[in-house]
């Protein structure tokens, strides 16, 4: 092989600029037959590979002969494209005319030319190699002749040869990939890989999400045995050595009714100067050894994913359901942080052990919110009446951490989840807020000091750590909601780039009462940076502390596990310096993965989201809502109704007029002077939903 890449260098090298076909290479190189042809085609594909030829219309040459900058395709819409320098730190805008039929994930060099707009525009000049090709959407046919309707990433139907259908039939949502490309969009050629059956259900949709990111709920034979044998094994006697015992004490857990993956559970002490806040955590790293199929199972893919009714977990369910989950009445081996907080609500102490404790009761958000608002059933108050008084306890604690974490001026910033109920069948029959009662602001409130105090012990003792950093807004963000702050009417002067969160608090307490306060909401969200993980304490901007990271949840996300990793070291007794040299490392690797995974992981719980929005308003279409406008764009005006669900009024269904769109937050018609803006209350008529690609489609109703 080595050898045979030199000849192929050295081929290109005298080639220069001119290059030479693949197949006259091939038969200069007289590999025309047998394993030397495989042997060619592996060299190449491997050369490629690592950027060092490039292939452009069937031709070969030395990356180096070609001027220009290098980049990835990492996103199409139906008339442009986007590309990523390959430093990562510029986006280019890319007209659809100038793409040369490129793909996400393709590897080109681009050449800037004169564009208005936020990102510098380019053009692609070569294409250096191919990505995957992979692509979810919808069979279409026309006169016995198939085609693929992408989702989301082109225009144009792709055309399918029927004996690439692979089973699928008109109507079918497929994972497909490009057999045969063109030098355009339009002249790709795809073959389908996998069929889920009906575009217009959100299940099978969701599926082909899945798959298109390589997420899967099945789990290597390997790590399902491991999984089974620490399951069927249970808790030893040995397992109980050296763990601190909270089993007569009342521990318990506050989770969603349907939740099956209970990894936190919580207990409360008072005395005449302080509170002990026991947050005790399961104690996954006992189950899951460090380099054990397992847990390289858990590092790949980093975190659970939630969406509708269904949740791709991180770690086997003989784990996250089983032997790990606190369930009621049942020994569990935990991870303990003892927290001290005096009367003010001030963290004064925290000490971690391992533990085992009996949760004495599986509490549910909805019931405990009933009781603190008089309005639970008697069966709920008989439920909950040997733990009443601590969950008022709780609550007085976690009244006295909200009020901290506003003296020390945290942004409060509300956002609108949504959940999507299902049926028995798996389609959505209502999308409804995700409302915080004061259980979860109790269970959030405990969760945050856990995951402070677990990072102020990782950086007091010198070890290796994964924080959960936020850092402050990038200036141009920050010049974007000056904009909006003075068009909305709620600031004057300018925020500056080295903003405190007390400024962006303050923000949103002063539209806290107005009918403006969730777009508010948004804006400023939108203008932070996004959180991530690191090996450096950076802070957390947005909860205006120092020391972050997260403890509280092993089962769902890798950070926890390796950080319940490396106090367990400490715990044990091995130095600093010890711990350094064995998980230093893998302790950075892990922050990069977990970085990564989570941004993939919203991205597929909201695309998955969007179709099941789409599928429960399909019922809905010719119907009138009221909502409110949540943001615009190039293609128009979105509109969110108050059960969370957002459609698009398109520019063209706007009413008849030439608009200016000001690039921020509003369309102004030039020739009536009507004026449609965020914030603005508006009625509309849902005229379309696809459940293929999770669009909906609105259209004003004026009086």
């Amino acid at each position: 092989m080595n050898m045979m890449k030199k000849k192929i260098i050295h081929i290109l090298k005298q080639k220069g600029k001119k290059g030479i076909g693949i197949h006259q290479l091939e038969k200069q190189l007289k590999c025309t037959k047998g394993g030397r042809k495989s042997e060619y085609y592996d060299c190449i594909e491997k050369l490629l590979h690592n950027e060092e030829i490039l292939i452009q219309k069937q031709k070969l040459y030395l990356s180096t002969t070609s001027k220009g900058i290098r980049a990835e395709i990492v996103r199409l819409n139906t008339n442009f494209g986007f590309a990523q320098s390959t430093d990562g730190k510029t986006e280019y805008f890319i007209p659809g005319k100038m793409m040369m039929g490129t793909l996400p994930g393709d590897k080109v060099l681009l050449k800037l030319i004169p564009g208005k707009g936020d990102n510098p525009q380019a053009k692609v000049i070569q294409i250096l190699s191919y990505g995957s090709g992979e692509f979810t959407g919808k069979i279409i046919s026309d006169f016995g002749s198939y085609a693929i309707l992408p989702d989301n990433m082109i225009k144009y139907p792709i055309y399918v040869s029927k004996h690439h259908l692979n089973g699928a039939k008109d109507g079918d949502k497929v994972l497909a990939t490009i057999s045969s490309r063109g030098t355009r969009h339009s002249e790709h050629e795809a073959k389908v890989i996998s069929t889920y059956g009906n575009a217009e259900t959100a299940s099978s949709c969701a599926r082909a999400i899945l798959d298109l990111h390589g997420i899967t709920d099945e789990f290597p034979f390997e790590v399902i045995d491991q999984a089974r044998f620490m399951q069927k094994r249970g808790i030893k006697s040995k397992d109980y050595n050296h763990r601190a015992d909270f089993r007569s004490e009342i521990v318990f857990t506050i989770d969603s009714a349907d939740a099956k993956d209970l990894d936190d559970a919580v207990s409360l002490t008072k005395f005449d100067d302080c509170y002990q806040l026991g947050v005790h955590i399961a104690d996954v790293s006992h189950y899951v050894p460090f380099q054990s199929a397992i847990d390289k199972e858990a590092f790949q893919r980093g975190t659970s994913i939630y969406y509708a009714d269904k949740v791709i977990p991180m770690l086997p369910k003989e784990l996250s359901n089983g032997i790990c989950s606190l369930t009621p009445n049942q020994d569990r081996l935990t991870f303990s942080a003892l927290l001290t907080i005096d009367l003010n609500g001030n963290l004064i102490d925290f000490d971690f052990q391992k533990s085992v404790i009996c949760s004495c009761i599986k509490g549910v958000y909805s019931e405990i919110n009933s009781i603190f608002d008089n309005t639970a059933s008697s069966e709920i108050l008989e439920k909950y009446q040997d733990i009443s008084d601590k969950l008022f306890l709780m609550k007085e604690l976690a009244e006295l951490r909200i009020k901290q974490k506003k003296l020390r001026g945290a942004p409060e910033i509300i956002t609108h989840e949504s959940k999507i109920i299902t049926n028995s069948q798996g389609i959505a029959i209502d999308v409804i807020p995700r409302v915080q009662g004061i259980s979860e602001k109790i269970i959030e409130e405990f969760m945050l000091l856990a995951n402070e105090a677990a990072a102020m012990a990782g950086k007091m003792k010198e070890l290796p750590f994964i924080y959960r950093v936020h850092e402050s807004p990038s200036e141009e963000k920050m010049e974007l909601l000056n904009i909006t702050l003075k068009l909305l009417g709620l600031q004057n002067r300018n925020l500056s780039s080295n903003i405190k969160p007390k400024a962006l608090a303050e923000i949103l307490d002063k539209s806290k009462n107005s009918n403006i306060n969730s777009i508010i909401n948004m804006q400023v969200l939108r203008s932070m940076a996004k959180a991530k993980y690191s090996e450096l304490p950076l802070g957390h901007f947005g909860l205006a502390l120092e020391n972050y990271s997260h403890f509280t949840s092993p089962i769902r996300r890798y950070p926890d596990l390796q950080i319940h990793r490396i106090l367990t070291a400490y715990l044990n007794g091995m130095s600093g310096k010890e711990i350094r040299k064995q998980q230093e490392k893998h302790t950075i690797k892990s922050a990069i993965q977990a970085s990564c995974t989570e941004m993939a992981a919203i991205k597929i719980e909201r695309e998955c989201e969007d179709c099941y929005k789409a599928e429960y308003m399909s019922e809905f279409i010719g119907e009138v809502f009221t909502g409110m406008i949540c943001s615009v764009s190039n293609n128009g005006i979105y509109v969110e109704l108050p059960n969370t669900v957002d459609g698009l009024i398109k520019r063209e269904d706007l009413p008849k007029g030439e608009y200016y769109f000001d690039g921020i937050m509003q369309y102004k018609n030039m020739t009536t002077g009507q004026i449609f803006k965020i914030g603005d209350t508006m009625t509309v008529k849902c005229v379309g939903c696809n459940v293929n690609n999770g669009n909906i489609d609105f259209e004003p109703i004026l009086e």
